[in-house]
């Protein structure tokens, strides 16, 4: 895992479009203060920024390409910056081969790199249910760098939890019609889990 090259702990946030990724972190970065840092989302980052957006498979390559190496060195630099602190991972690395236009196995080809070495980044995956599952309408956050459809977010979500499923210690929060139900489970859960961390130490 991520703490045998760093001492530093990583808490990946993932899920489908619109699962509550991000306000959960914020919250926990509230409520935690110093015990934890948030890495922030690589993608909407280079969207929010002016990055274009083309839907043709060798952009979308390139694009996935970007989003990875911004992703892996704003963790590997966060880890540096506070080491004293739980990373908590908007996304992970791992996220962008869900998103690679010739699936997986392309993508870790491309990138020299496997599943094993994406997930051995990472000591924990809290894998985020989308509303979209459900068919409900995604509005957690307002994010105006998203554009999925319900059905493509729908798609997204079961093809990111078979993906980071893999890990071995991951877990669910399922989508729930109440959001602050959902949000409060979740916390729960991501206490327990840094508290798993330093009952280890």
């Amino acid at each position: 895992m991520a703490n045998q090259l760093n001492p530093i702990h990583r808490i990946v946030l993932t899920g489908g479009p619109g699962a509550g990724k991000t306000t959960a972190a914020d919250l926990l970065r509230r409520e935690l203060g110093e015990k934890v840092i948030v890495v922030p989302e690589a993608a909407t980052m280079i969207f929010s920024g002016g990055f274009p957006r083309y839907d043709n498979p060798a952009a979308r390559k390139s694009t996935q390409k970007t989003i990875y190496s911004i992703q892996q060195n704003l963790e590997d630099v966060q880890s540096l910056r506070y080491p004293e602190r739980i990373l908590l991972c908007d996304r992970g690395t791992l996220d962008s081969a869900v998103y690679w236009p010739d699936g997986s196995d392309s993508f870790f080809k491309e990138m020299n790199t496997s599943l094993e070495a994406e997930l051995s980044r990472y000591d924990a995956v809290i894998f985020f249910e989308s509303a979209s599952v459900a068919k409900r309408e995604i509005i957690e956050g307002g994010n105006p760098t998203r554009n999925e459809s319900i059905d493509e977010a729908a798609r997204l979500d079961q093809e990111l939890y078979k993906i980071w499923s893999h890990h071995s210690h991951f877990r669910h929060i399922p989508n729930n019609q109440s959001f602050i139900k959902k949000i409060t489970i979740a916390i729960d859960c991501i206490l327990e889990t840094m508290k798993l961390f330093q009952d280890r130490t």
